[in-house]
């Protein structure tokens, strides 16, 4: 594997793949590694001959009172994971290299980007889809990779995509948990062992809403109220706990086939996200 800084030394790079006929991948992520982005790694491998990875921890992600400098940074770690699965180059450039003359431009996603974390987190999706924007430019994959366990961030790309005719086909690949059902994420390390056994409540309250949904529930205001208080009643602090549209992000309907139960809840000094699909059909 090839490590590189720049964004210059990269395309020249990448210049050479594409005169081989080689079909590129690309998994963007801001390191502290971890077998969920493996996953992502390995399913990009079945799909393309030259798979490209990012680290890179984007400043514009981190909301004032969000503290980016105690964001864990790994990067001897994440190379040798990405090495040992056929990455083929690593961009991990500075952030004077991505943002030489500060940020003028910013890409919004109205909407989707004020809803749920957005609401919680303002300005972040606005964060993701710049530095997705100038990753895709930079890279200009074939395909891009994803985890769906930030199924609105994934949503959201995907709109930007659509919205701005980037020529990059988005993948997502279903999350990856540890044995108790616990999301696996680079927040999970900062969970104390006592927060550890309390956080895979999280998916088990997801899996109870989505039981109720399957036995004929409709009333998914109530199914909502009742998994915020077994979240709290754990420790938790809940954020939202709401039932949409898979495809829209909306409120579900009581006509709605394909439903996602999203999910986001402080434990300690960790804030968990998750979710859960309902098929109706």
């Amino acid at each position: 594997m090839k490590t590189i800084n720049t964004i210059a030394d990269l395309r020249v790079a990448l210049a050479y793949e594409r005169k081989q006929g080689n079909r590129i991948s690309f998994v963007p992520t801001m390191g502290n590694l971890h077998a969920g982005h493996m996953a992502l790694v390995e399913h990009a491998s079945q799909v393309s001959d030259c798979i490209v990875a990012s680290v890179f921890v984007n400043p514009m992600q981190f909301s004032q009172n969000e503290d980016i400098d105690a964001y864990p940074r790994t990067l001897d770690a994440d190379k040798k994971l990405l090495a040992e699965r056929g990455v083929k180059y690593l961009l991990a450039p500075t952030a004077r290299e991505m943002y030489p003359q500060g940020v003028s431009t910013q890409v919004q996603i109205p909407v989707l980007s004020n809803l749920y974390c957005g609401a919680s987190r303002p300005g972040h999706f606005v964060g993701v889809a710049t530095i997705c924007a100038k990753l895709f430019n930079i890279v200009q994959p074939d395909i891009a990779v994803f985890g769906e366990k930030d199924f609105q961030q994934l949503t959201i790309i995907r709109q930007m995509v659509r919205d701005l005719c980037i020529p990059v086909e988005i993948i997502g690949v279903q999350t990856g948990r540890a044995e108790d059902g616990l999301a696996l994420s680079s927040r999970n390390g900062y969970l104390s062992n006592e927060e550890r056994q309390i956080a895979p409540v999280l998916y088990k309250t997801l899996q109870d809403a989505a039981d109720k949904i399957k036995s004929g529930e409709r009333n998914f205001a109530e199914v909502e109220t009742a998994a915020n208080q077994q979240l709290s009643e754990a420790g938790f602090k809940p954020d939202y706990f709401n039932v949409v549209n898979r495809e829209t992000l909306d409120t579900a309907s009581l006509n709605d086939k394909e439903i996602i139960i999203l999910a986001a809840a402080q434990l300690g000094k960790a804030r968990l996200i998750d979710n859960l699909f309902v098929d109706l059909q």
